[in-house]
């Protein structure tokens, strides 16, 4: 029998909550004044999918979670559709509460996501189980008492949030405290700065927008690597701090996010910022500055001169060392020709990057790289209407696609050709988040057949090595119920040996002694099975360059790439 009410009366959160904590098997349909209509799933206590009109996934629980109107029907032992939520209840309930709380302090808006789609029709019901009927739920609380229940629920998150919990899950900034004017230095050898018995690190990200999952991932990583520091005491005494501000993968955002963490913030270093583009308009300012700029997930030469910046270290393998493997996979493994071949690419640095790898690719194997067919995007933008039209048109010729693209805008690209007819293989470099490209994909029902190949620069997260077990018991311990990723992986990683560089510099570390003591730093055995290492002349740790292929259940399989 289902069980109807009033969301002014019980709120989206009670409601969930209810049917989470007494383990059922229940679809929840909401209802807005306007007939917007949302259902979601909750299976053994788990929510499992959610949809509201046509959002899906977590932009559909953010839509519900600012209900303060409608109404509600619950119905008990419906069968979900395939799972489209992969974090626990409370991991989103307080991730979207710091957010709120966030926007309200700063005055900015929320994502795109958030904002009230136009209202649909209907969506037809989902079929219930064969299973016999379950005794049916308790009706939710009166308004009475589910006041009491959300005053409960806050209580429970404003705990969390006390103990540190939402620090971490926050994927806006998080702001340290302003240290107090350091004593004069020449920059070169600025000592670390922050509060007595802290060094503070900044960086710069997309936390908001279309790529805000690229920002929060790396920032994860990194705070697990200095969690884990911290756990040991710090860094020869000195506890570890990191400063996170936006820039929405716009490099107009991040020059003067840069500068405010060197020159207001006072930062000691910066680490992990995010992207090529973004790069362009904060390297200048590091090198400046003479402040240390290290880890960032970006892979564009920039970053990589010869000989190498004093001040910039890098962790991860370049884009050209990414586009050659998945070109060289594709040529060498799957034995395509060079015309049977396109690249599908973000239309900026980070773009013009991974085209650089792949020519350099085919004219290392003796090929012609005109013979490849170019396709663009515009950054920040789902427009690959033009690109999959070239790709339709190309017809069975077409065998494989390189593509560097950010996860919303590949999974529309493969969605798009797919409908167009293309039956290729598709590359990606690591930079696109291959948990959310998997989970895009599903949410959209395209159907996979080993056919989506992602290179990485750290190994599977659920690796047996040792450096990636000790990530996952930190994960376990400071993320609540995240995910294991390759994005936060490649953060830990790279925050991992910025830590070890920082102890080597000694109790009283300036940025000279960082930099002589990871120039110092070789055949490192960090644990991910290659040696890691910088010198004067090579300011790369690893070169190292996993292979992953998309299964149809969503989740990787290591693939040789020769």
């Amino acid at each position: 029998m289902a069980l109807h009410g009033e969301l002014g009366e019980t709120s989206f959160t009670d409601l969930v909550q209810l049917y989470v904590t007494s383990r059922q098997t229940v679809a929840v349909w909401v209802k807005t004044p306007e007939g917007e209509v949302g259902v979601f799933h909750v299976q053994d206590g788990e929510l499992v999918h959610a949809r509201f009109g046509e959002l899906l996934g977590r932009d559909a629980i953010r839509r519900a979670l600012n209900l303060a109107t409608g109404t509600f029907r619950v119905e008990t032992n419906v069968a979900p559709p395939a799972r489209n939520v992969h974090q626990k209840w409370l991991n989103v309930v307080l991730e979207e509460t710091v957010k709120l709380d966030e926007e309200q302090r700063t005055g900015r808006q929320g994502p795109p996501s958030a904002a009230k789609p136009p209202p649909v029709k209907a969506a037809a019901e989902p079929a219930r189980a064969r299973a016999a009927p379950a005794k049916a739920p308790k009706a939710p609380p009166s308004a009475k008492k589910g006041g009491a229940l959300a005053r409960t629920v806050v209580l429970a998150l404003a705990v969390l949030v006390l103990a540190g919990a939402a620090v971490y899950l926050q994927k806006g900034p998080t702001l340290a405290p302003r240290p107090a004017s350091p004593a004069a230095a020449p920059a070169a050898a600025a000592a670390a700065p922050g509060e007595p018995g802290e060094i503070v690190l900044g960086m710069v990200g997309a936390f908001s927008g279309a790529n805000r999952e690229l920002g929060r991932g790396m920032k994860a990583g990194l705070e697990l690597a200095l969690a884990g520091a911290n756990e040991n005491g710090g860094v020869n005494g000195r506890k570890l701090k990191l400063v996170a501000l936006d820039d929405g993968n716009e490099p107009t955002r991040a020059g003067p996010a840069m500068r405010e963490l060197v020159d207001e913030r006072k930062v000691f270093a910066v680490v992990g910022n995010v992207g090529s583009p973004g790069a362009e308009a904060t390297l200048p300012i590091a090198l400046e500055k003479k402040v240390l700029f290290f880890g960032a997930m970006a892979g564009s030469d920039l970053l990589r001169r010869a000989p190498p910046d004093r001040y910039v270290f890098n962790f991860r393998p370049s884009y050209a060392e990414e586009a050659a493997a998945a070109t060289r996979y594709l040529l060498s493994v799957r034995h395509y020709k060079p015309e049977e071949l396109a690249y599908f690419g973000q239309d900026d640095a980070y773009g013009e990057a991974g085209y650089s790898g792949l020519c350099q690719q085919m004219k290392a194997q003796g090929r012609d790289p005109s013979a490849v067919l170019r396709t663009r995007y515009r950054r920040n933008s789902l427009d690959v209407e033009e690109a999959a039209a070239k790709i339709g048109r190309a017809g069975s010729r077409l065998k494989g696609v390189v593509m560097f693209a950010t996860y919303q805008t590949a999974a529309r690209f493969i969605q798009r050709t797919k409908e167009l007819g293309a039956s290729v293989v598709y590359t990606n470099d690591s930079e696109v988040d291959s948990a959310a490209l998997a989970e895009s994909l599903l949410q959209a029902r395209v159907p996979l057949s080993e056919d989506v190949l992602v290179t990485q620069v750290v190994p599977l997260p659920t690796s047996h090595a040792s450096a990636v077990i000790r990530y996952r018991e930190l994960l376990a311990a400071h993320a609540l119920g995240e995910a294991p990723g390759s994005l936060s992986l490649e953060g830990y990683l790279a925050g991992s040996l910025l830590v070890e560089g920082l102890k080597r510099a000694g109790p009283a570390p300036d940025t000279e002694k960082v930099v002589a003591a990871l120039e110092g730093m070789h055949d490192l055995d960090l644990g991910v099975g290659p040696r890691l290492g910088f010198s004067a002349t090579e300011h790369q740790a690893s070169h190292k360059i996993w292979g992953t292929l998309l299964q149809p259940d969503g989740t990787y399989r290591n693939v040789d790439l020769e």
